[in-house]
């Protein structure tokens, strides 16, 4: 039982999948200014979405993946599990997870769905095999679950504290998959698929990744003036985070260009946007306190 769990974790990409549901809640909480029962649908919708939308991938990449050190340990390529058992298995979450959204959200939360499938396993997963600058067109279905939650808690996404939030959680993702790929060069290289290696030298390769992290940070900073945090103490937390992330920037900028030095940074990197999200979420929660 724990193998198989343990199976389905890694071909839904359980930590992906549980940071959308986390921008969902973010959404949901900031629109609605609180906590709410009719949270749980959106959010449970989009743990299934994610988690399908992934496995999913896994099933196309399958031979890619086999290709690459850092993923034929996967399910499919590594024979943990059938292909065919894998499709199946992305499709029933897909279907399961849209079918929460029409019944417990609205239509156009539910055109969100459709789309972010449609966008992240109908193009970015495709155009990763024609350009090494997919990533930015990519990045748009890490917009998706904020604005399902922002958009089931009744917000209409042309709001300018949601554009903030959208633009915040569309730029952080640029750097985290080139981070990936900036660790992983030669892997990519060796499944045939394009790579940055291959357009910049590695010391301009830091350089620009430097510069969409303190783009990140100073974003980040910024979400204040959106009136997105609401209590004194949320302000304090996005600037002891930005500034935190602005010196591992400087630090990374400065470090040897090995795929450890990127490893790190994307570590960083992540920590940094759960610290984001949870900052504003609890801002929002607390926008009754002087705290």
């Amino acid at each position: 039982m724990l193998k198989w769990l343990s199976i389905l974790l890694e071909l839904t990409k359980f930590k992906i999948s549980l940071l959308a549901t986390l921008f969902t809640s973010a959404g949901f909480i900031l629109a609605h200014h609180g906590l709410s029962e009719k949270m749980a649908l959106p959010v449970l919708a989009v743990l299934f979405l994610a988690s399908g939308a992934c496995a999913l991938n896994q099933y196309q990449e399958r031979m890619i993946d086999r290709a690459m050190e850092r993923t034929r340990g996967r399910p499919i390529p590594s024979q943990k599990l059938r292909p065919s058992t894998a499709l199946w298995i992305s499709l029933a979450f897909i279907f399961s997870g849209l079918m929460i959204l029409f019944s417990g959200t609205n239509t156009f939360a539910s055109g969100l769905g459709i789309f972010a499938i449609l966008w992240y396993n109908g193009v970015y997963t495709y155009l990763k095999r024609w350009t090494p600058f997919a990533a930015i067109p990519g990045a748009l279905v890490g917009t998706i679950p904020p604005a399902i939650g922002w958009a089931s808690a009744g917000g209409t996404i042309l709001h300018p504290q949601f554009l903030a939030l959208a633009f915040f959680s569309f730029l952080w993702q640029v750097p985290h998959f080139w981070l990936i790929l900036l660790s992983s060069g030669t892997d990519y290289e060796r499944a045939g698929l394009p790579s940055l290696s291959k357009v910049f030298t590695s010391n301009q390769l830091k350089r620009i990744t430097f510069i969409w992290i303190c783009s990140t940070a100073v974003l980040a900073l910024s979400l204040p003036l959106f009136h997105l945090t609401r209590a004194l103490s949320g302000n304090l937390l996005l600037l002891a985070g930005s500034l935190w992330l602005a010196w591992n920037a400087i630090r990374f900028l400065k470090s040897a260009p090995e795929s450890t030095s990127f490893q790190w940074a994307f570590m960083k990197l992540n920590i940094f946007v759960l610290w984001v999200i949870s900052s504003l979420s609890l801002s929002s929660l607390l926008k009754g306190s002087p705290l």
